[in-house]
Protein backbone atom coordinates (compact mmCIF):
# COMPACT_ATOMS: atom_id res chain seq x y z
CA UNK A 1 0.00 0.00 0.00
CA UNK A 2 1.75 2.95 -1.02
CA UNK A 3 1.26 5.95 2.07
CA UNK A 4 0.77 9.90 1.57
CA UNK A 5 3.59 12.13 2.43
CA UNK A 6 2.07 13.61 5.59
CA UNK A 7 1.22 12.81 9.18
CA UNK A 8 -1.22 14.31 12.23
CA UNK A 9 1.54 14.97 14.62
CA UNK A 10 -0.56 17.59 16.54
CA UNK A 11 -3.82 15.61 17.64
CA UNK A 12 -6.20 15.77 20.67
CA UNK A 13 -8.55 13.02 21.33
CA UNK A 14 -11.85 12.56 23.44
CA UNK A 15 -8.78 12.10 26.19
CA UNK A 16 -8.01 16.01 25.98
CA UNK A 17 -11.30 16.48 28.29
CA UNK A 18 -13.99 18.44 27.10
CA UNK A 19 -11.86 19.80 24.60
CA UNK A 20 -10.89 17.11 22.08
CA UNK A 21 -13.83 15.26 19.97
CA UNK A 22 -11.55 12.84 18.03
CA UNK A 23 -12.95 9.30 19.07
CA UNK A 24 -9.94 6.69 18.90
CA UNK A 25 -11.57 3.94 17.07
CA UNK A 26 -13.15 6.80 14.54
CA UNK A 27 -9.46 8.36 14.24
CA UNK A 28 -7.71 5.11 13.37
CA UNK A 29 -9.96 4.54 10.55
CA UNK A 30 -9.81 7.67 8.79
CA UNK A 31 -5.94 7.32 9.61
CA UNK A 32 -6.30 4.04 7.16
CA UNK A 33 -8.53 5.36 4.79
CA UNK A 34 -6.42 8.29 4.03
CA UNK A 35 -3.10 5.81 3.67
CA UNK A 36 -1.58 7.73 6.32
CA UNK A 37 1.51 5.78 7.27
CA UNK A 38 1.14 7.01 11.14
CA UNK A 39 -0.41 9.39 13.35
CA UNK A 40 0.14 10.90 16.80
CA UNK A 41 -1.50 11.23 20.03
CA UNK A 42 -0.92 14.67 21.58
CA UNK A 43 -4.08 15.32 24.50
CA UNK A 44 -3.60 18.21 26.62
CA UNK A 45 -1.41 17.81 29.51
CA UNK A 46 -2.70 13.76 30.29
CA UNK A 47 -1.42 10.50 28.56
CA UNK A 48 -5.29 8.28 29.58
CA UNK A 49 -5.62 7.30 25.90
CA UNK A 50 -2.09 6.34 25.05
CA UNK A 51 -2.42 1.96 25.17
CA UNK A 52 -6.14 2.36 23.91
CA UNK A 53 -4.47 4.58 21.01
CA UNK A 54 -1.33 2.34 20.86
CA UNK A 55 -3.60 -1.23 20.42
CA UNK A 56 -6.35 0.10 18.14
CA UNK A 57 -3.32 1.52 15.89
CA UNK A 58 -1.51 -1.61 15.63
CA UNK A 59 -4.83 -3.64 14.77
CA UNK A 60 -5.11 -1.10 11.65
CA UNK A 61 -1.71 -1.58 10.86
CA UNK A 62 -1.05 2.41 11.90
CA UNK A 63 2.15 3.64 13.45
CA UNK A 64 1.15 4.57 17.07
CA UNK A 65 3.19 7.79 18.11
CA UNK A 66 2.57 8.51 21.67
CA UNK A 67 3.01 12.20 22.54
CA UNK A 68 1.20 14.95 24.90
CA UNK A 69 0.82 18.74 24.50
CA UNK A 70 2.37 19.71 27.89
CA UNK A 71 1.93 22.77 29.56
CA UNK A 72 4.67 24.58 30.22
CA UNK A 73 4.82 26.97 33.42
CA UNK A 74 6.53 30.47 32.50
CA UNK A 75 9.16 30.29 35.04
CA UNK A 76 9.76 27.83 37.26
CA UNK A 77 6.70 24.95 38.30
CA UNK A 78 6.55 25.55 41.94
CA UNK A 79 5.85 29.05 41.75
CA UNK A 80 2.26 29.52 41.56
CA UNK A 81 1.89 33.09 39.65
CA UNK A 82 0.87 33.81 35.88
CA UNK A 83 3.46 36.02 35.16
CA UNK A 84 0.28 37.84 32.87
CA UNK A 85 0.28 34.68 31.19
CA UNK A 86 -3.00 33.16 30.82
CA UNK A 87 -3.85 29.93 32.71
CA UNK A 88 0.24 30.43 34.03
CA UNK A 89 1.39 28.57 30.97
CA UNK A 90 2.19 27.94 27.58
CA UNK A 91 2.32 24.56 25.40
CA UNK A 92 4.39 22.87 24.20
CA UNK A 93 4.63 19.20 21.81
CA UNK A 94 6.57 16.26 23.28
CA UNK A 95 6.39 12.86 20.99
CA UNK A 96 8.33 9.97 21.87
CA UNK A 97 10.78 8.61 19.88
CA UNK A 98 11.17 5.01 21.80
CA UNK A 99 10.47 3.40 25.18
CA UNK A 100 13.26 6.06 26.59
CA UNK A 101 10.84 8.99 25.80
CA UNK A 102 7.81 6.91 26.89
CA UNK A 103 9.37 6.64 29.88
CA UNK A 104 10.12 10.47 29.94
CA UNK A 105 7.02 11.85 29.14
CA UNK A 106 5.05 9.82 31.70
CA UNK A 107 7.98 11.36 34.11
CA UNK A 108 6.90 14.76 32.87
CA UNK A 109 3.44 14.43 32.62
CA UNK A 110 3.78 12.98 36.38
CA UNK A 111 5.81 16.17 37.28
CA UNK A 112 2.89 18.19 35.79
CA UNK A 113 0.02 16.96 38.17
CA UNK A 114 2.33 16.27 41.28
CA UNK A 115 4.73 19.32 41.51
CA UNK A 116 3.52 22.25 38.60
CA UNK A 117 -0.08 21.87 39.27
CA UNK A 118 -1.90 25.75 38.78
CA UNK A 119 -4.88 25.64 37.11
CA UNK A 120 -2.87 23.23 34.61
CA UNK A 121 -0.61 20.29 35.21
CA UNK A 122 2.51 22.52 34.17
CA UNK A 123 6.39 21.25 33.53
CA UNK A 124 8.98 23.57 32.75
CA UNK A 125 12.14 23.93 30.99
CA UNK A 126 14.37 22.50 34.40
CA UNK A 127 11.88 19.34 34.23
CA UNK A 128 12.13 19.06 30.59
CA UNK A 129 16.24 19.16 30.56
CA UNK A 130 15.99 16.59 33.25
CA UNK A 131 13.87 14.08 30.96
CA UNK A 132 14.53 15.32 27.79
CA UNK A 133 16.15 11.96 26.47
CA UNK A 134 14.25 10.12 23.40
CA UNK A 135 11.93 12.97 22.92
CA UNK A 136 11.17 15.42 19.87
CA UNK A 137 9.61 18.79 20.77
CA UNK A 138 7.51 21.51 18.83
CA UNK A 139 6.63 25.18 19.24
CA UNK A 140 3.15 23.79 19.57
CA UNK A 141 0.19 26.64 18.62
CA UNK A 142 -0.45 30.32 19.27
CA UNK A 143 -0.36 29.41 22.77
CA UNK A 144 3.10 28.24 22.75
CA UNK A 145 5.76 30.55 23.85
CA UNK A 146 7.53 31.11 21.04
CA UNK A 147 4.29 32.23 18.98
CA UNK A 148 3.39 34.34 22.56
CA UNK A 149 6.51 36.52 22.02
CA UNK A 150 6.52 36.65 18.26
CA UNK A 151 3.11 38.11 18.65
CA UNK A 152 4.33 40.10 21.40
CA UNK A 153 6.67 41.73 18.70
CA UNK A 154 9.56 40.37 21.20
CA UNK A 155 11.49 38.41 18.31
CA UNK A 156 14.62 38.39 20.24
CA UNK A 157 12.93 36.46 23.32
CA UNK A 158 11.12 34.40 20.39
CA UNK A 159 14.89 33.32 19.10
CA UNK A 160 16.94 33.18 22.27
CA UNK A 161 13.59 30.81 23.44
CA UNK A 162 13.91 28.64 20.16
CA UNK A 163 17.42 28.09 20.88
CA UNK A 164 16.89 27.13 24.66
CA UNK A 165 14.12 24.25 23.54
CA UNK A 166 16.59 23.46 21.13
CA UNK A 167 19.58 23.67 23.50
CA UNK A 168 17.25 20.96 25.53
CA UNK A 169 16.34 18.82 23.67
CA UNK A 170 19.04 18.48 21.24
CA UNK A 171 20.21 19.30 17.74
CA UNK A 172 17.37 17.59 15.32
CA UNK A 173 15.10 16.66 18.34
CA UNK A 174 13.37 20.28 18.23
CA UNK A 175 10.96 21.31 15.21
CA UNK A 176 9.33 25.27 15.14
CA UNK A 177 5.59 24.20 14.21
CA UNK A 178 3.67 26.29 11.57
CA UNK A 179 -0.17 26.09 11.21
CA UNK A 180 -2.83 27.34 8.91
CA UNK A 181 -6.49 27.24 10.58
CA UNK A 182 -7.21 30.36 9.21
CA UNK A 183 -6.48 32.27 12.21
CA UNK A 184 -5.22 36.23 10.91
CA UNK A 185 -2.33 35.68 13.73
CA UNK A 186 -1.37 32.34 12.24
CA UNK A 187 0.17 33.88 9.04
CA UNK A 188 2.33 36.72 11.05
CA UNK A 189 3.59 33.88 13.36
CA UNK A 190 4.31 31.28 10.32
CA UNK A 191 6.77 34.40 8.84
CA UNK A 192 8.78 34.92 11.75
CA UNK A 193 9.04 31.19 12.53
CA UNK A 194 10.74 30.47 8.99
CA UNK A 195 12.37 33.87 9.23
CA UNK A 196 14.46 32.02 12.94
CA UNK A 197 14.22 28.88 11.12
CA UNK A 198 17.09 29.91 8.91
CA UNK A 199 18.39 32.05 11.50
CA UNK A 200 19.07 29.24 13.66
CA UNK A 201 19.29 26.25 11.34
CA UNK A 202 15.79 24.61 13.28
CA UNK A 203 13.52 22.75 10.70
CA UNK A 204 10.18 23.23 10.47
CA UNK A 205 6.70 20.86 10.97
CA UNK A 206 3.38 21.38 9.77
CA UNK A 207 0.53 20.81 11.74
CA UNK A 208 -3.34 21.34 11.96
CA UNK A 209 -3.93 21.14 15.60
CA UNK A 210 -6.63 18.73 15.13
CA UNK A 211 -9.53 18.77 17.77
CA UNK A 212 -12.50 16.81 15.53
CA UNK A 213 -12.39 14.50 12.34
CA UNK A 214 -14.40 16.26 10.17
CA UNK A 215 -15.18 20.26 9.48
CA UNK A 216 -19.17 19.38 10.06
CA UNK A 217 -17.96 18.46 13.91
CA UNK A 218 -16.97 22.26 14.48
CA UNK A 219 -20.50 22.50 15.68
CA UNK A 220 -20.39 19.58 18.06
CA UNK A 221 -17.27 20.41 19.28
CA UNK A 222 -18.54 24.03 19.84
CA UNK A 223 -20.78 22.55 22.42
CA UNK A 224 -18.22 20.40 24.13
CA UNK A 225 -16.28 23.56 24.86
CA UNK A 226 -19.30 25.08 26.03
CA UNK A 227 -19.68 22.02 28.75
CA UNK A 228 -15.90 22.95 29.68
CA UNK A 229 -16.33 26.58 30.49
CA UNK A 230 -19.95 26.59 31.79
CA UNK A 231 -21.42 28.43 29.51
CA UNK A 232 -24.05 28.19 26.31
CA UNK A 233 -23.59 28.61 22.96
CA UNK A 234 -25.75 31.87 22.55
CA UNK A 235 -23.46 33.68 25.12
CA UNK A 236 -21.25 36.04 22.61
CA UNK A 237 -18.17 36.23 25.62
CA UNK A 238 -17.86 32.02 25.62
CA UNK A 239 -14.15 30.59 24.59
CA UNK A 240 -15.13 29.72 20.89
CA UNK A 241 -12.70 28.27 18.23
CA UNK A 242 -11.93 31.00 15.53
CA UNK A 243 -12.82 29.06 13.05
CA UNK A 244 -13.87 25.67 12.12
CA UNK A 245 -10.32 24.73 10.51
CA UNK A 246 -9.03 22.77 13.41
CA UNK A 247 -10.11 18.85 11.37
CA UNK A 248 -8.32 16.24 10.18
CA UNK A 249 -7.25 17.73 7.25
CA UNK A 250 -6.24 15.04 4.47
CA UNK A 251 -3.01 15.05 2.28
CA UNK A 252 -4.23 17.68 -0.44
CA UNK A 253 -5.05 20.21 1.88
CA UNK A 254 -2.31 20.49 3.94
CA UNK A 255 -0.13 20.30 0.85
CA UNK A 256 -1.67 23.35 -0.56
CA UNK A 257 -1.42 25.40 2.38
CA UNK A 258 2.17 24.77 2.55
CA UNK A 259 3.90 24.62 -0.25
CA UNK A 260 4.20 28.39 -1.07
CA UNK A 261 5.32 29.02 2.30
CA UNK A 262 7.42 25.69 3.36
CA UNK A 263 7.17 22.48 1.80
CA UNK A 264 9.98 20.47 3.36
CA UNK A 265 7.47 21.57 6.82
CA UNK A 266 4.98 18.60 5.01
CA UNK A 267 8.06 16.30 4.38
CA UNK A 268 9.45 16.85 7.84
CA UNK A 269 6.03 14.87 9.28
CA UNK A 270 7.48 11.57 7.59
CA UNK A 271 10.80 12.19 8.95
CA UNK A 272 9.33 12.62 12.14
CA UNK A 273 7.33 9.61 11.97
Amino acid sequence: MKHTDFVHLHLHTQYSLLDGACRLQELINLVAKQKMPACAITDHGNMFGAIEFYQKAQQKGVKPIIGCEVYIAPDSRFEKSSHGIKEASFHLLLLAKDEIGYRNLMKLVSIGYLEGFYYRPRIDKEALARYNDGLIGSSACLQGEIPHLILSDQIAGAKKTADQFRHILGKDNFYLELQDNGINEQAKVNKALIKISKDLDIPLVATNDVHYLYKDDAIAHDALLCIQTQATLGDPNRMKFQTDEFYFKPLEMMKKAFEEIAPSAIENTREIA
